[in-house]
């Protein structure tokens, strides 16, 4: 039964890996390039971002924040970057455009090389493998290093 529960949830949150799709008003390239300026290492530093929002019920989303950011500083500090962003309230970049975001809780993972975004795997309603039973570190250390991992 679990393994069927797997398979269902993984079926309901195919991962996206593409390049965004820039919408409206938002130039690409100007949180990268912020974020290029803030610091010399971060032109070959990927991103994880944890993105929200606080509209409707989402039970889990805090719990899952909080063990995604002890995941990050227990495998990945000072190898990515880690943001925490609350979209709906995202004012200057419309990160909600970008990746595509209408889950209340998703994390993207931003490849990066050489000053470059190479792309992006998002994985929505993360919160959902906490729900069923799921194993969350082995599943986000997973995700992370099959995607930003060396090639």
């Amino acid at each position: 039964m679990k393994t069927f529960l797997t398979f269902i949830f993984c079926l309901l949150t195919f991962c996206v890996h593409a390049q965004p799709a820039f919408e409206g008003n938002y130039p690409a390239s100007q949180p990268l390039a912020e974020y290029f300026n803030a610091e010399t290492g971060n032109r070959n530093k990927s991103l994880i971002y944890i993105f929200y929002n606080n509209e409707g019920i989402c039970d889990k989303c805090a719990q899952t924040i909080e063990l995604t950011e002890q995941i990050f500083n227990q495998f990945y500090n000072g190898i990515y970057n880690l943001f925490v962003i609350n979209y709906a309230e995202d004012n200057e970049y419309n990160f909600a455009a970008a990746y595509q975001l209408y889950e209340p809780l998703a994390i993207v993972l931003v490849k990066i090389n050489d000053g470059e975004q190479i792309g992006y795997e998002k994985i929505a309603n993360p919160q959902q493998m906490l729900i069923i039973g799921y194993d969350y570190t082995d599943f986000l250390t997973r995700k992370i290093n099959n995607f930003l991992g060396e090639d």
